[in-house]
C-alpha cells in the first residue's frame, strides 16, 4: 500500500484516510477550504475536480454528496497516491482518478457534461521559481510549469454545463487575473471569499465560485480567519479540519 517514505493520514471531519508523502505531495489547507466551499449537487451530479494531486478534495467531497467524482491529475506518482487512497477507503464505485492534461480533458471527458468543477491550480508563475531545491513533484504542482492559471479555467469552462458552477483556489494578489479569465471563459463570478493568516493581516488566498453563463451579481462573503491570536486554529477552521466533535 505505502511505498518509499508515504504515510497514511487522518482527514478526521470525514473519518477518511489518505496516503501522502513529504517529497512527493501532501495537501495544504487550501484544499480543505476550497471542498467546504464548493457547491455540489447531494444526489445526482457529476464533479470533476481538476490537478487533484493525491485525491484530497475527491475525498473531502466524498463526505458531502453521492454524486460521481472524477480527479484529473497530470503526475503518474500522484495519481497512483490518489487512486490507492481512494481504494484503501472502498470509494472506487463514487471517486475516479484519470492521470491526463488537464488542457486536454474536455475533450476526453466531454463538453457541457458536468455539473461542478473544483480546481486548486499551480499559484505561480514559472518565472517565479524562486526555490531550486523543490521536488520535480512539488514545482509542478506549484508553480505553471504545464499549466496556466487561463487554461485551467479554460477547461472548467469547457467541462461545465450551461448554469454549472466552478470553484477555485487562489492566491489573493491573483484576484484580477482569476476573475478577468473566469469572465473570458463565460464564467461569471458570484461569491468570492477572502482567507486571511490572521485578523489585521494582508489576505493570503481567495476562494471564488462562479456561474457559467451566469448574471452578473458578486456576493463577497465574510472573511475566513485561519488562526487566532493565541497561534491557533480559529473555531471555524478547526471545525472544517476535525468536524463539529472536538
Amino acid at each position: 500500500m505505502l511505498t518509499d517514505d508515504e504515510r497514511l493520514d487522518y482527514l478526521l471531519a470525514e473519518n477518511l484516510r489518505i496516503i501522502q508523502s513529504p517529497s512527493v505531495f501532501s495537501f495544504s489547507l487550501d484544499a480543505v477550504l476550497l471542498a467546504r466551499f464548493a457547491y455540489v449537487p447531494k444526489k445526482r451530479g457529476r464533479i470533476v475536480d481538476l490537478c487533484t494531486g493525491n485525491g484530497a478534495i475527491p475525498l473531502f467531497l466524498s463526505a458531502r454528496t453521492e454524486s460521481t467524482i472524477t480527479g484529473v491529475e497530470l503526475q503518474p506518482r500522484l495519481a497512483g497516491m490518489a487512486r490507492r487512497s481512494i481504494a484503501f477507503n472502498e470509494l472506487e464505485e463514487q471517486i475516479n482518478i484519470i492521470e491526463g492534461d488537464v488542457k486536454e480533458i474536455p475533450a476526453q471527458l466531454g463538453f457541457e457534461k458536468f455539473d461542478t468543477v473544483t480546481c486548486n491550480p499551480p499559484y505561480f508563475p514559472a518565472h517565479e521559481m524562486s526555490d531550486k531545491n523543490l521536488s520535480e513533484h512539488m514545482a509542478i504542482a506549484r508553480h505553471e510549469l504545464h499549466l496556466t492559471l487561463d487554461e485551467a479555467v479554460k477547461s472548467a469552462s469547457q467541462l461545465l454545463k450551461q448554469g454549472g458552477k466552478a470553484a477555485f483556489v487562489h492566491r489573493a494578489g491573483r484576484l484580477i487575473d482569476i476573475m478577468a479569465a473566469m469572465r473570458n471563459n463565460r464564467l461569471e463570478p458570484k461569491r468570492i471569499r477572502l482567507v486571511y493568516p490572521k485578523a489585521g493581516k494582508e489576505a493570503n488566498t481567495l476562494l471564488i465560485e462562479g456561474i457559467k453563463d451566469g448574471k452578473p451579481d458578486l456576493k463577497v462573503l465574510p472573511p475566513l480567519i485561519v488562526y487566532g491570536e493565541d497561534g491557533e486554529y480559529t473555531e471555524e477552521v478547526r471545525g472544517l479540519l476535525y468536524g463539529n466533535e472536538q
